[in-house]
């Protein structure tokens, strides 16, 4: 089965086998007839392994990395799509639309941003008529501004109603006046 570079690339940095090896199964009684002296050391009773016997039994294995695991299987699993192969005319169609798409976003984000600043000095400049050029002295400015009351009830007036993590009743309260 062949893999995607990214996935390769993955595997090799998490260091995982891409093929489970296979140890060769041979029958226990089977042993090469070269030399005698061998043969008497390869009929031991029982196996050398540094593994303890309950491990080499199957049961109470240590678990593995979970995401070691998760990687592998994702590696191997049939429903992993295979990456995308383009030729060349195909590349450079895919690079043209997405580089298009890039400008596309990046003039709607400027043209937003400019309407937002457009907004905000329309908003100074009337504020700045209200402190300075009706001729009151700035009052109407200052009631413009001032807090007074506004957390009287804990709430600020900007958000309505309290800050709730469920949606109120109903969406617009018709009936209310000031």
């Amino acid at each position: 089965m062949k893999l995607s570079p990214v996935l390769q690339s993955l595997a090799a940095a998490f260091q995982i086998p891409l093929h489970a090896s296979k140890p060769l199964r041979t029958s226990p009684n089977h042993i090469p007839t070269t030399r005698p002296s061998l043969q008497a050391s390869l009929q031991q009773k029982t196996p050398f392994s540094s593994t303890p016997r309950t491990l080499a039994r199957g049961r109470n294995q240590p678990k593995g990395d979970k995401r070691i695991t998760i990687i592998r299987y994702h590696l191997t699993h049939a429903l992993t799509p295979r990456p995308l192969r383009l030729s060349r005319l195909r590349s450079l169609r895919h690079w043209t639309i997405h580089r298009a798409y890039l400008l596309h976003t990046r003039n709607q984000r400027l043209s937003q941003e400019l309407e937002l600043e457009r907004q905000y000095n329309a908003m100074r400049a009337a504020c700045e008529e209200l402190r300075v050029g009706v001729g009151d002295g700035g009052r109407l400015f200052r009631q413009a501004m001032s807090k007074k009351g506004l957390f009287s009830q804990g709430i600020p007036v900007e958000y309505a109603r309290g800050q709730v993590d469920w949606p109120g009743r109903e969406g617009w309260n018709h009936e209310w006046t000031r």
